[in-house]
C-alpha cells in the first residue's frame, strides 16, 4: 500500500517556476522565429504583438534587443558626424568597430524609448491608451528593416569607399555618399511603413487614427530633436 506524499510549499513553487521558465523559453522561440516574418507577413507579427499577456510580452526582450541595437548601428553609420570620426588619427579600425557598436548601442536605445513614447503618445490623442511597452515593441519590430539594411550598407560602404566613409574628404565626398544615404533612407521608409501597419493592427486604428497618431508623433520626435539646441 503506497502513501502518499504532500507536496510541500517549496516543491510546489520549484515546480511552477520550472513550467513558467520552460514556457517562456518556447514563447522566446516563437518570436525569434517571428522576425522574419516582419518582411513576408508583418501583419501577423504585428497582430501577435496586441497579447498583453506578461510572460508573451517578457518573450518578446531578446529579438526587441538585437533589434534596436542593430537598426541603431544602420542608423548611425548614416549620421554626417560619423563620417568624421576617423579623422582623430588615435582611431584605427578596430577602435572604430567599438566605438560603432557602442554608438549604435546608444542611438538604437534613444530610438527605441524617444519614438516610443512619440507613438504611445501620439495613440493616447486618437483614443486608444495602448501598454507604453506595448508602443514601443511595435517600434522595435517596425526597425527590421533597418536592422537589416545592414546587409546592404556594410559592404557597400566597405568595398565601395572604405576607411574614406568616415574621414573628411575621400573617395566617398560628392554623389558617392548621397547614393548611399538615399539607399538607407528607402529602409528608413520601409520602416516607417511597419509602425503604421503596426498602429493598424496591434492598435486596431483606423487609417484615420494612424494618421493622427503619426502625425503628432513626429511633432514630438521635432520637439525632442529641436529642443536640446534650443536650451
Amino acid at each position: 500500500m503506497s502513501e502518499h506524499h504532500p507536496v510541500k510549499p517549496v516543491e510546489r513553487a520549484d515546480r511552477i517556476g520550472a513550467a513558467r521558465a520552460i514556457a517562456g523559453e518556447a514563447a522566446s522561440r516563437e518570436w525569434w522565429r517571428r522576425v522574419p516574418r516582419i518582411v513576408t507577413a508583418p501583419r501577423s507579427v504585428f497582430a501577435a504583438l496586441a497579447d498583453t499577456d506578461d510572460a508573451d510580452v517578457d518573450a518578446r526582450s531578446e529579438p526587441v534587443l538585437a533589434i534596436t541595437i542593430l537598426a541603431g548601428i544602420a542608423a548611425i553609420l548614416l549620421v554626417p558626424a560619423w563620417g568624421t570620426v576617423m579623422d582623430d588619427s588615435t582611431v584605427d579600425v578596430l577602435v572604430l568597430v567599438v566605438v560603432t557598436f557602442v554608438g549604435g548601442l546608444f542611438y538604437g536605445a534613444a530610438g527605441y524609448f524617444v519614438l516610443g513614447l512619440a507613438l504611445w503618445l501620439g495613440a493616447k490623442a486618437v483614443g486608444v491608451d495602448p501598454p507604453f511597452k506595448i508602443a514601443r515593441q511595435i517600434v522595435a519590430f517596425a526597425a527590421v528593416p533597418l536592422a537589416l539594411s545592414l546587409v546592404v550598407l556594410v559592404p557597400v560602404i566597405a568595398i565601395a569607399f572604405g576607411e574614406d566613409w568616415f574621414r573628411t574628404g575621400g573617395s566617398d565626398e560628392g554623389a558617392g555618399r548621397a547614393v548611399v544615404t538615399a539607399l538607407g533612407l528607402a529602409f528608413f521608409a520601409w520602416s516607417a511603413v511597419l509602425v503604421a501597419l503596426g498602429l493598424r493592427t496591434t492598435l486596431r486604428l483606423p487609417w484615420r487614427g494612424v494618421a493622427g497618431a503619426l502625425l503628432l508623433a513626429g511633432v514630438l520626435v521635432a520637439a525632442f530633436a529641436v529642443l536640446p539646441a534650443a536650451l
